[in-house]
């Protein structure tokens, strides 16, 4: 029988690495469906065709970078002796490093190109035919996007919130760096874990990873069950 402070110390991880899952996925819903939509889109300037590639390019960084390399120049980027911690420092407000809110904004920045890739192919898939109609028929760009592009896009944005969400919940090294080990607020799953397996406690370990195994099964089966509707649209 698991003693109650154990069973806390196993549980809070997994409800802060949900809840940073929860929170980042539905911010990238909000925020990176339209971008992907506008890169997506064509563009008639070549300066703007410039921009995306390097806007593409830099939303790509985390797919090639270490996390370290992101956790410490974002640790540095919030720090109150740098640039936006500097800003917030002069203006009062709460430093971001070491909290739950500091690892959203970690966790958007890594989780990003995950995200972005399967929506921006799947808007990529609209016909352009549907698109032209649309435009004859609605002349508010908001409605199409709404009502034409979203529904189209739906599949797409269902991968890449499944492929977020789990990113998410197994981040380590960005998350380390910028959170810490704050039970309750910064020590996610990954975290724990680490400092079960550093004390020598590998029946909790075991547990812990258990349960993360499983989870990850039910996120990869719903995973690949988007793709194969993915990839039976014409």
């Amino acid at each position: 029988m698991l003693e109650q402070p154990l069973i806390s110390a196993m549980l809070t991880p997994f409800w802060v690495s949900i809840k940073l899952a929860g929170v980042t996925t539905l911010l990238l819903l909000v925020f990176a469906t339209p971008l992907a939509y506008w890169l997506a889109k064509p563009s008639h300037s070549s300066v703007i065709s410039r921009l995306k590639v390097i806007l593409m390019g830099l939303i790509a960084m985390p797919l090639v970078l270490p996390p370290t390399v992101i956790g410490f120049y974002l640790l540095l980027l919030l720090s109150p002796n740098f640039a936006v911690g500097r800003w917030l420092a002069e203006h009062e407000i709460s430093a971001l490093v070491f909290t739950f809110e500091g690892l959203v904004i970690g966790s958007l920045i890594y989780s990003l190109p995950f995200y972005i890739q399967p929506v921006y192919a799947q808007f990529l898939r609209i016909p352009q035919s549907v698109m032209e109609v649309a435009h004859l028929l609605e002349p508010s760009r908001l409605r199409r996007f709404m009502t034409v592009a979203l529904p189209q896009a739906r599949t797409g944005i269902i991968l890449g919130s499944l492929i977020s969400f789990a990113h998410t919940i197994g981040e380590f090294g960005v998350v380390l760096m910028i959170g810490g080990s704050i039970s309750g607020e910064t020590k996610v799953i990954s975290i724990a874990i680490y400092e079960q397996v550093e004390a020598l406690n590998y029946q909790t370990a075991h547990m812990m990873s258990l349960i993360l195994i499983i989870m990850a099964m039910v996120m990869v089966s719903l995973i690949a069950s988007s793709v194969n509707k993915l990839n039976k649209r014409p």
